[in-house]
C-alpha cells in the first residue's frame, strides 16, 4: 500500500453545514439532526466506509454581516439552528469501535480549565478516539453574545489561543502522574495525593492554579487539529497542530500553504512530516458522467445564493451587498477569517468584480475546484492526483445531500480507492493518535511543545 489517504466526514450538529439551500431536497434528512438515532446511523455508515473520523465544525454566533442582517442566515439555515457538537460524540462512540471524532471548540470564548475536563471526559468515553479542532472564532455576533463590545482583533485572538493551549497542556500532561490512581482498598487510598500536582499558571489571560479535575485519559491530550490559513494561523499550526485543515483555490496554492507550515514547524524543532495535511472536498458520484452531471443540475437548481453570501460575509468580513457590482473586489485585512478574505482577492490570477464574485459564490459549479463530479474512477483520479501533487495527506469530505452523498461515496468511491491501494481496508488498533501516526504513539511526541510539561511517565 502506498501513502494512505486520510478521510474525514465534514459536518456540523445543525440543520445545514455548507450545502446552502439543499435542505429543500426531498432526499435530505438534515432535519433529523436533533435525533440521536440520526447521528448513530451516520457513525455506523462512516465506520462501514472505513473513514478515519467525523470532523464536527462549529460556530458560536449568527452570520449577520451580509446585508447587516441575521435574516438571510436564519431563513436558509446557514449554520443555524445549531447544537453543541461535543454532546453527540458519546452516542456515536457507543455504536462504533474505531471511528474517531474531531470536535471544534473555540479558545476565544471558552475557559481552558473547563475545556480540559470536557475533552478528558470525551477521550475516556471514546477510549481515546477524540480530537480537538482549535479555532479562534470570527463572528461579531459571537463576541456580543459572550459579553464583549466587539470582536477581539485577529492576531490578538491567537495570542490568547497560545496561552489557552499552554494551560491545557499543563493540565493534561503535567497535573496527574501516570500512576496516580491506585485504588488500593487495603490502604484506603484511591489516588496518591503526592502524584497530583498544581500547575500554578499565571499569565496575561488566565490564572489557573489547578490541579486538573480528571485522571489521565488514554491520549492525555486529544489529537490536535487546526484550520487557520492566515499568516498567524500558519504560525500557530506549525507550533501546535498534528493535523491541519488547509485551503486554497488551486493545487499550487494548497502546496504552498503545506510547504510553508512544514517549513515553520521544522524551524521550531518539530518533525514536519509528522503533521497531517487535509483539505475540503465535495463529490457528486454517478454510474456515468452524465448521471453525475444531472445530479449537479438538480442540486444547483436548489442552491441558495443568498445563504452562500451570508456565510461568506461572516467568514470573510466582506458584506458584498454594500459594494458596487462592477467594482473590483480588493483585499483588505479584517478580523474575520483572513484566508476566506483572500479567496477571491489574493488567491486569484485575475482581478474579479464584485458581480463575478457573487456569481461564483452563489452558483453550485464543479469548476470551483473543491466539488468533484463524475464516476467513481473520475473522483478517485482527482483525489489521488491532489495527494500526489500537493503533499496532502487526505480530505475532509462534505456532503450535499445527507446521508445520500456520503452513502454513494462509501458504496462506490471507497472501493475504487481501496483497489488502488491508497485507502485503508481495515482500521489499525489503538487510539486515534495511534491510528494516524502508528502503533505506540498514544501520547504527543517529544518534539511537540506540550511534552515540556510532561512529568516522567512510568
Amino acid at each position: 500500500m502506498g501513502k494512505r489517504m486520510i478521510m474525514n466526514a465534514f459536518d456540523m450538529n445543525g440543520a445545514m453545514h455548507n450545502s446552502h439551500g439543499l435542505w429543500k431536497h426531498p432526499d435530505s434528512e438534515r432535519h433529523r439532526y436533533t435525533e440521536l438515532s440520526y447521528w448513530a446511523e451516520m457513525a455506523r455508515l462512516l465506520e462501514r466506509g472505513k473513514f478515519d473520523a467525523l470532523f464536527l465544525a462549529d460556530v458560536v454566533g449568527i452570520y449577520d454581516v451580509y446585508k447587516q442582517s441575521r435574516e438571510p442566515a436564519i431563513r436558509d439555515a446557514v449554520q443555524v439552528p445549531l447544537n453543541d457538537p461535543a454532546l453527540i460524540v458519546p452516542a456515536m462512540a457507543a455504536v462504533t469501535e474505531h471511528l474517531s471524532f474531531a470536535v471544534t471548540v473555540t479558545t476565544t470564548y471558552e475557559h481552558p480549565y473547563a475545556h480540559a475536563r470536557r475533552f478528558t471526559t470525551l477521550d475516556h468515553l471514546t477510549n481515546g478516539r477524540i480530537a480537538w479542532n482549535i479555532v479562534t472564532s470570527y463572528l461579531p455576533n459571537a463576541a456580543l453574545n459572550h459579553g464583549l463590545a466587539k470582536m477581539i482583533r485577529h492576531d490578538d485572538r491567537y495570542e490568547l489561543a497560545d496561552e489557552f493551549l499552554e494551560v491545557a497542556y499543563k493540565l493534561w500532561e503535567g497535573s496527574w502522574e501516570e500512576g496516580a490512581v491506585v485504588r488500593d482498598a487495603g490502604r484506603g487510598v484511591y489516588t496518591e495525593p503526592g502524584k497530583v500536582h498544581q500547575i500554578d499558571h499565571e499569565g496575561r489571560f488566565f490564572r489557573v492554579p489547578g490541579p486538573h479535575l480528571s485522571e489521565p485519559s488514554p491520549q492525555r491530550t486529544p489529537v490536535l487539529y487546526q484550520a487557520g490559513s492566515s499568516d498567524r494561523g500558519r504560525d500557530f499550526a506549525a507550533k501546535h497542530a498534528e493535523c491541519v485543515f488547509v485551503g486554497g483555490n488551486s493545487k499550487a496554492s494548497i502546496k504552498s500553504a503545506i510547504d510553508d507550515i512544514r517549513n515553520k514547524a521544522e524551524r521550531l524543532g518539530r518533525d514536519p512530516q509528522s503533521i497531517k495535511m487535509l483539505t475540503g472536498l465535495n463529490a457528486i458520484v454517478g454510474s456515468t458522467r452524465a448521471e453525475a452531471e444531472n445530479k449537479l443540475k438538480a442540486y444547483a437548481a436548489l442552491w441558495s445564493g443568498e445563504a452562500a453570501l451570508a456565510q461568506f460575509g461572516g467568514s470573510s468580513g466582506y458584506d458584498l451587498s454594500a459594494y458596487a457590482p462592477d467594482e473590483y473586489l480588493a483585499y483588505k485585512a479584517t478580523d474575520h477569517g483572513q484566508s476566506r478574505a483572500a479567496q477571491f482577492t489574493k488567491q486569484v490570477q485575475n482581478r474579479l468584480t464584485v458581480r463575478e464574485v457573487i456569481e461564483r459564490i452563489g452558483t453550485l459549479d464543479s469548476r470551483q475546484g473543491r466539488l468533484l463530479t463524475g464516476t467513481p474512477a473520475d473522483i478517485a483520479d482527482a483525489m489521488q492526483e491532489q495527494l500526489e501533487e500537493t503533499g496532502l495527506d487526505g480530505f475532509n469530505l462534505a456532503h450535499l445531500i445527507t446521508p445520500g452523498s456520503l452513502r454513494e461515496f462509501v458504496d462506490h468511491v471507497v472501493p475504487e480507492l481501496q483497489r488502488r491501494g491508497i485507502y485503508q481496508k481495515d482500521y489499525e488498533p489503538g487510539t486515534m493518535r495511534e491510528k494516524l501516526f502508528g502503533s505506540g504513539n498514544r501520547l504527543l511526541p517529544e518534539h511537540h511543545p506540550a511534552s515540556q510539561y510532561r512529568r516522567a511517565l512510568s
